[in-house]
């Protein structure tokens, strides 16, 4: 174990072979951290662990919670930010655009023509057999073509730096006000560190969002009411279901507000009924409609598939999406790169093995210790066994359930996920990071918001960094790599300029409001 002095506190470098994001080598911090670096070790400790606490206060004022156990939490905002260069966010940015754009196609011709299956990109039995493949998505065609209106896809850096694609979201893709509100926080508890760095603003995500929203409404309608329906407030995103209705300044809305007629959507009001055009919905599809799926659903709308179906309302996202989250679907994902668009991957998988293979399943099998094991229609890291790190009994037990269905089951080489220095117990140590950027598509192009969700694992050698298994989560800056002149020590006065950390591109202008952190 080596260590360094970080802040007055002395930063434990692990040796699990991770890639650092801060560190090249100890004491050495990487160039795009060197001038964070510096601004952090000039606080006292005693102030750090104030401005930390200071954070969480923060979060508890504004109701920023995940639902756990029944329990309500302030979800934990690390007051370390995770960096990214211009170049390094350019890769990523294109890479998750493509993979959009391929999932994309992936899913109309899925529900569509079925070339894929027709040129044997893909075996129908692997798509008709997933949990998430929904008949009833058969004939509805959204108004403006686009079925993943939002996307959350799951980054991790490998041992040697390398960005890989760990899974894809784009049934229900939760997090992103997070990344809102962790910026909102740290420029209102630690402003000065933005003062010489050129971030990327993320505070133009709900108007974006908005937009893409208002492109799908069906043909014909001018200005379209746009709702968001949420499950209500048991759900462990509710807070982000509000935040994004009060943001978009639409209408939030649970299941028994709106009632469907002649294959029309209406939402109550005291003044009468409203028609409905398009519903982001954060009700997943067994729930959404008592007529096609689960009868006993009372947070629900009667009749939404037919109205759907009828093109008298779109649904953000699409029915059906869960099929692209399946994690068998997962590894074809490249060949939808190379198969719909004519391009080589970007960004790559994840080494990933299919246990529908005998001979694949036959060798992971006799060494289930050396994979991480994970169900194809699992989240939030329900059910992963990590190999490595699993004692007989559960390896025992996963072994029997990949005996007993195998196309329920993959099997990954085991990464280590790159480690980011995090303040745990009044202590700066390595904890392990992963990255889920958000992508819009309102069918004018994909645009990916800057920077994204850095969730980090909290336990000491913890790989898994869902909040439901006790993660957090830090500021992800995109940053201009051309750093502002520097500005003499760090005090805590002030706002950033206005327009800092705008990255100019063609066809992407930003107004005053939409640049201003």
């Amino acid at each position: 174990m080596c260590s360094v002095a970080l802040m007055g506190m002395i930063f434990e470098d692990d040796s699990s072979g991770a890639w650092n994001e801060m560190f090249e080598a100890p004491g050495k911090p990487r160039p795009i951290y060197e001038r964070l670096f510096a601004e952090i070790d000039r606080f006292d400790p005693a102030e750090l662990l104030q401005r930390s606490d200071q954070l969480s206060h923060t979060f508890l004022d504004r109701g920023v919670t995940f639902a756990h156990s029944g329990e309500e939490r302030p979800f934990p905002l690390d007051l370390m930010p995770r960096l990214l260069g211009a170049i390094e966010w350019d890769l990523l940015e294109r890479g998750i655009s493509q993979r959009v754009r391929a999932l994309e196609a992936f899913l109309g011709d899925v529900y569509g023509a079925g070339q894929v299956f027709e040129d044997g990109v893909i075996p129908k039995s692997v798509v008709t057999t997933s949990s998430h493949f929904c008949r009833a998505a058969h004939s509805i065609e959204p108004p403006n073509g686009v079925r993943i209106t939002v996307a959350g896809i799951d980054l991790v850096r490998d041992e040697i730096g390398k960005f890989r694609i760990l899974e894809d979201n784009v049934r229900i893709p939760s997090g992103v006000s997070y990344v809102i509100e962790n910026r909102r926080a740290m420029t209102q508890t630690f402003s000065a560190l933005f003062s010489n760095h050129r971030v990327h603003p993320v505070d133009s995500y709900p108007a974006r969002l908005l937009a893409a929203l208002r492109l799908a409404a069906p043909y014909g309608i001018g200005d379209p009411v746009v709702v968001v329906l949420s499950p209500g407030v048991y759900n462990a995103a509710y807070f982000e279901h509000v935040l994004l209705a009060r943001m978009m300044g639409i209408e939030l809305v649970e299941g028994r507000d709106l009632v469907c007629r002649s294959n029309h959507v209406f939402m109550r009001m005291t003044n009468g009924e409203r028609p409905v055009h398009v519903i982001y919905r954060r009700v997943d599809d067994d729930w959404l409609d008592p007529l096609q799926f689960r009868p006993d659903s009372v947070i629900g709308v009667a009749g939404l598939v037919n109205a759907a179906r009828a093109g008298n309302v779109a649904l953000a996202n699409a029915l059906g999406n869960g099929v692209a989250d399946d994690k068998l679907v997962y590894t074809y994902v490249p060949d939808f790169i190379r198969f719909y668009l004519g391009e080589e991957p970007l960004i790559e998988n994840v080494e990933t093995f299919r246990l529908e293979d005998p001979d694949v399943l036959g060798e992971v099998l006799q060494s289930l210790d050396a994979y991480v094991l994970k169900p194809v229609d699992g989240s939030g890291g329900k059910g992963i066994v990590i190999g490595p790190q699993a004692d007989e009994q559960t390896l025992t037990s996963v072994r029997d359930a990949i005996i007993m269905s195998p196309r329920n089951w993959i099997a990954q080489r085991p990464v280590a996920l790159s480690t980011h220095p995090t303040l745990v117990d009044e202590q700066v140590s390595p904890r392990h990071v992963d990255l889920r950027p958000f992508a819009v598509s309102g069918g004018q192009g994909v645009w990916v918001l800057p920077g994204g969700l850095t969730r980090v694992a909290l336990g000491a050698g913890e790989l898994v960094v869902n909040s439901s298994r006790g993660g957090g989560s830090k500021d992800t800056w995109v940053l201009n790599d051309q750093l502002v002149a520097p500005r003499g020590p760090a005090t805590d006065v002030g706002q950033p300029p206005r327009n800092a950390g705008v990255i100019p591109r063609q066809n992407d202008e930003y107004t005053d409001q939409e640049a201003e952190q």
